[in-house]
């Protein structure tokens, strides 16, 4: 398997501090090799801080020369000075470049998976990127992908699942009714199935929440599910997939969590992560369904109240990365 590619993200953050305890937990358990992206001299500093430091060897951003398991490659022009402001336009700049640089190593066929570190979306704006809404979006672009979504998926201490597609993602509340469509719908349940098959679930159920209170009450409380989400429902089984709803978005976590459906499909953001993160707070993972490549991230943010602290929490980067690899083994196995 070729190496797991980690972005480290926007460095003033504690991106490259998790990427560094995940890797050097996990790295015990496997041969895997891992192409840590970003800038090499923050990311060796804090490696002096693991209590058996990772014997990094650095790459040039054209030597594809995977000799050993632990590899470090910066990808901006320029180096950043040592002391940064939260945030910054050249930690955002550094953050893009990475970005950018492990997508097309996944293209090129040269990373088995992509695991992307948090970055800061207002330091990316404000650093020439405009219309940046997050990395999903952004690395969908650069693929070319136009069919993708997003899947948060993580467990409970008793090793059950939540899987949570999302139909809607970073939109107001007000705006969600004007956004959701029969096509993303229907694309997120395609997609949620394909997920179950992918991980090699023994079946793939996915449940489809309502957008309105109790699946709207017969139209008591909105008709969206009447005129729109039924009918896809009903369309998409018609198809073959094994699909249910609208449910109430009250119900609907309760009976994915004990077993009775594989992954869930939320009509927006809140929708699905909250139930997620009270769940999965430490173990959620964010997943880009739809991309020719596989990449997954830790779901948290900078969280620059304890960058540099050295007491990050790295579950969640652990779980991206396992499921990191464990899609690019199911993939070479298939």
């Amino acid at each position: 398997m070729n190496p797991i590619g980690i972005t480290l993200g926007d460095v003033t953050g504690v991106g490259p501090e998790v990427a560094l305890k995940a890797v050097a937990a996990e790295s015990k358990n496997d041969d895997t090799q891992y192409l840590f992206i970003g800038d090499e001299n923050i990311l060796r500093k804090l490696n002096e801080k693991l209590p058996d430091p990772l014997p990094l060897v650095t790459l040039s951003t054209s030597n594809l020369q995977f000799s050993g398991r632990f590899f470090v490659t910066t990808p901006s022009k320029s180096k950043l000075p040592s002391k940064l402001a939260p945030g910054s336009t050249a930690v955002a700049k550094a953050a893009i470049a990475a970005l950018r640089h492990g997508a097309g190593q996944c293209l090129r066929g040269e990373l088995a998976a992509l695991v992307t570190a948090p970055v800061n979306k207002e330091a990316t704006i404000r650093a020439g990127h405009k219309d940046f809404v997050g990395q999903t979006e952004f690395l969908s672009e650069l693929a070319g992908a136009k069919r993708t979504a997003m899947m948060l998926l993580g467990h409970d201490d008793r090793d059950r699942w939540l899987r949570v597609a999302l139909a809607t993602i970073h939109v107001s509340i007000k705006s969600v009714p004007k956004k959701l469509t029969a096509e993303k719908v229907a694309l997120a349940i395609e997609l949620a199935a394909q997920a179950c098959r992918d991980l090699h679930l023994p079946r793939a159920r996915v449940a489809v929440a309502g957008l309105n209170p109790h699946a709207g009450e017969g139209g008591e409380f909105g008709d969206e599910e009447i005129k729109m989400i039924s009918p896809v429902v009903s369309a998409m089984k018609k198809k073959g997939f094994d699909v249910t709803g609208p449910l109430s978005g009250d119900t609907v976590f309760y009976y994915a969590l004990r077993g009775d459906f594989d992954a869930v499909v939320a009509m927006y953001h809140d929708q699905g992560l909250a139930p997620l993160k009270a769940v999965a707070f430490d173990t959620g993972v964010n997943w880009t369904l739809g991309l020719p490549f596989i990449r997954t991230s830790p779901d948290h943010g900078t969280a620059y109240d304890i960058a540099g602290k050295w007491i990050a929490n790295p579950s969640s980067m652990i779980a991206a990365i396992r499921l990191a690899k464990q899609l690019a083994s199911n993939s070479d196995n298939h």
